[in-house]
């Protein structure tokens, strides 16, 4: 079996480094697509704009609509070869990164991400998630390569909602247990021709995973009265940088496919990917036999920062019995990551993991009270 790691050309943190992007631009091309939501463009449209000018780079701008689907794809690809472009610039959060990384891989252009917030560990993996047109999770997209370059703009981070930061976080805490996961089962990743984690990665998952504790909360503060702080540039590096790269050489597990059946629930779909990943996380370690300890710890996290521990938490105060079976269906499909355990994965044995988990969480709220 074949150690491998996959990395992002460049990675760029740091207050005001949305100014360079024309410096870095400067060897890829000289005509960009700017694709992003109208939040995202308007905070950093012209700033872009500016650092490609200076550059001699044209850039044109594209409105992403909301969902990374096949259609939005498509839409943003003819977009693309309207105006000549040979670079895109992926703006915004997770869903408009996916889909602009989408475009760049059917283009085989190169790509430069610029997120706004950090709600996902995705937007320096060679990965994409695509949606039906109504957000329902619908298929995994494998890129041919990481993205060029990665600029994180913590000035612009800390003034996003925190509610995005405390997503990512939910998103990061699950590759440690993932990862551990799947370096445990001893399996491969089949997409990539067969890997195991690298020792780097099982260390940069460690990292990650005690940064979150040891300054998630820190940094929650600080995006909440929006300045940057030194926790605040140790989370935004451990979920963008450290995180993305456990996932992309790492490995996902239950966590992630319990988020894509929670995804079949409407109810749901108003709620972050990380907040989702989070609860899938409890249901994983519940389903694996983790030690009281090791879910503890991961409550006490999550309920420090905000993160959902109940289906409650996630819009289903009263799901009926058809409505985690559907879950628990969808997240043992044929090619779900759950698979990557060590055990046989039953659609029975997570059905079980979230009603567990979901009454761990419930009774972890009644005993902190209702402040």
């Amino acid at each position: 079996m074949k150690r491998v790691m996959y990395f992002p050309s460049r990675y760029i943190q740091g207050p005001g480094s949305i100014e360079e992007i024309g410096l870095h631009a400067s060897s890829l091309g000289d005509c960009a697509l700017a694709v992003g939501g109208k939040t995202a463009l308007s905070i950093c449209g012209a700033a872009i704009e500016t650092s490609l000018s200076a550059e001699k780079i044209r850039c044109h701008q594209a409105l992403f609509r909301g969902v990374s689907s096949r259609k939005e794809v498509d839409r943003l690809s003819e977009l693309a070869r309207s105006h000549g472009a040979n670079i895109i610039v992926a703006l915004g959060g997770g869903a408009s990164i996916d889909a602009a990384k989408a475009v760049a891989h059917e283009m085989n252009l190169p790509v430069i991400v610029v997120p706004t917030t950090v709600a996902t560990d995705g937007p320096g993996s060679a990965l994409s998630v695509l949606y039906t047109e109504e957000g329902v999770f619908e298929s995994y997209l494998y890129l041919r390569k990481n993205p060029d370059c990665v600029i994180m703009d913590t000035s612009i981070v800390a003034k996003s909602p925190a509610k995005f930061l405390v997503a990512g976080m939910g998103d990061a805490v699950a590759g440690f247990w993932e990862t551990d996961t799947f370096s445990r089962s001893g399996k491969t990743k089949s997409f990539s021709g067969g890997q195991v984690p690298t020792l780097a990665v099982l260390a940069l998952s460690r990292l990650c995973y005690q940064t979150l504790l040891e300054s998630g909360y820190q940094a929650k503060l600080a995006v909440e009265k929006q300045v940057v702080t030194p926790a605040l540039e140790a989370i935004v590096e451990a979920i963008t940088l450290h995180s993305g790269l456990d996932s992309e050489n790492g490995g996902h597990a239950g966590a992630h496919s319990i988020h894509n059946g929670l995804t079949a629930l409407p109810a749901t779909r108003g709620k972050l990917h990380g907040e989702k990943v989070a609860f899938g996380l409890l249901a994983q370690l519940v389903m694996e036999g983790r030690t009281s300890a090791e879910i503890r710890e991961v409550q006490d996290f999550c309920f420090s920062i905000g993160l959902p521990i109940s289906l409650s938490e996630l819009n289903l105060p009263d799901p009926t019995p058809e409505e985690i079976w559907l879950v628990a269906e969808t997240a043992v499909a044929e090619g779900e990551t759950i698979h990557a355990t060590w055990i046989p994965v039953t659609a029975a044995m997570v059905e079980a993991a979230i009603l567990t988990a979901d009454a761990l969480g419930s009774e972890y709220r009644k005993r902190q009270g209702p402040g």
